[in-house]
């Protein structure tokens, strides 16, 4: 890769660190009758240990310039889609019944969040991701109510999956060197989803509530019935001046289950 150059804006940062890319395969238990989807392969670095699963590989990656490292890792279970997975319909290059479906990627920064929509929007079931992304955006991901980096987009992602931090990543080990650090996370599907009347609802309810961060959730509610909303509150012992980021998930739930 000594010639090659980089596309900022295609938030290339190849990982170059071995151990980092053998831990990433390591914490997912693919087995051969699996599907294993990577976005983004870059060089193959990461892909030639995805290959060790054994299981059907498909790599969506839309710079062909790497095609001579890509195309070296074809094989009858590898398969190199250049394409912008923003783009793509997932389900056109699923051609078969898999036990298990699992996304492995390092994502480029610029672009985590649309393509974890996307993967949710498609309607594939997957059963985990594995993804390199900006440690900023894994605390985000991963926040508890009540801290600061919890958001909407927190409450988004604790709906369909169990959201984990695996390990931190330093920007060091990527070439070229990043201006910050990253995070390795984990989105496991829940087994048991939530019971919701109207998730399109809730979705905007959680967003309304985030709005404005700084203002409560009287505020940031205006067109909602609150004081349904806050007879929910009152019963998590909880006030009229409670802000959006100090409410769990279910607390969120009861809310939109209550008033929509």
């Amino acid at each position: 890769m000594e010639k090659f150059r980089y596309k900022k804006s295609l938030g290339q940062n190849f990982l170059k660190d071995e151990n980092i890319l053998k831990r990433i395969k390591d914490s997912v238990l693919v087995k051969e009758n699996d599907l294993v989807i990577e976005i983004g392969p870059g060089s193959g670095a990461l892909t030639k240990y995805l290959k060790e699963y054994k299981a059907d590989l498909k790599c969506f990656e839309i710079d062909e310039r790497v095609k001579p490292y890509l195309d070296k890792l074809k094989d009858d279970k590898t398969e190199i889609i250049y394409q912008d997975f923003l783009q793509v319909n997932i389900k056109d290059y699923i051609d078969k019944d898999y036990a298990n479906i699992y996304v492995i990627a390092n994502l480029p920064y610029y672009i985590t969040t649309p393509i974890i929509k996307r993967i949710i929007d498609s309607g594939i079931k997957i059963k985990q991701m594995v993804l390199m992304v900006q440690e900023e955006v894994a605390d985000r991901f991963t926040a508890l109510p009540g801290n600061k980096s919890y958001g909407s987009i927190t409450v988004y992602l604790n709906y369909y999956f169990k959201v984990q931090k695996l390990f931190r990543v330093s920007r060091s080990f990527f070439e070229p060197v990043p201006n910050v650090d990253s995070a390795v996370i984990s989105l496991e599907a829940l087994d048991t989803p939530y019971d919701i009347k109207d998730p399109a609802k809730f979705f905007k309810l959680v967003n309304d509530a985030f709005r404005l961060k700084r203002k409560t959730l009287k505020n940031n509610l205006k067109d909602y019935d609150f004081e349904k909303v806050l007879a929910v509150l009152m019963e998590h012992n909880l006030g009229v001046n409670t802000r959006a980021e100090e409410l769990s998930i279910d607390i969120f739930i009861e809310i939109a289950n209550r008033i929509f």
